[in-house]
């Protein structure tokens, strides 16, 4: 075992290059969370796209399946996949239950 910090394994996601808004407004369901989250998307960033996004009530996420390569892995395939993606804003609502990440359309 070496102590090189090179060689450590992430134990959660680099966010150092994310905005993380975090939003405790009750949701009813899934497309409530998606209005707040394009929302507050459209505030911060104009015109944007939704990268990933994750449903902890139906246990969903967007991509399909991008968390089956991470099965070991302590960051979720989504989040993954949105920073190797170039998102910017993460909408984290109640704690978890719907997280979405975005990135800014230049146009």
């Amino acid at each position: 075992m070496t102590d090189d910090p090179s060689c450590a394994i992430p134990v959660t996601a680099d966010l150092s290059r994310v905005t993380v808004v975090k939003l405790d407004q009750p949701c009813r369901d899934f497309s409530e969370a998606m209005k707040q989250a394009n929302d507050e998307a459209s505030r911060r960033l104009g015109e944007h796209m939704l990268l990933s996004w994750y449903d902890r009530d139906r246990d969903f996420e967007s991509p399909q399946h991008v968390s089956e390569c991470h099965a070991e892995s302590a960051v979720p395939g989504y989040v993954d996949y949105a920073l190797s993606h170039g998102a910017t804003l993460m909408v984290d609502i109640e704690e978890g239950r719907f997280v979405f990440f975005y990135f800014p359309v230049d146009l």
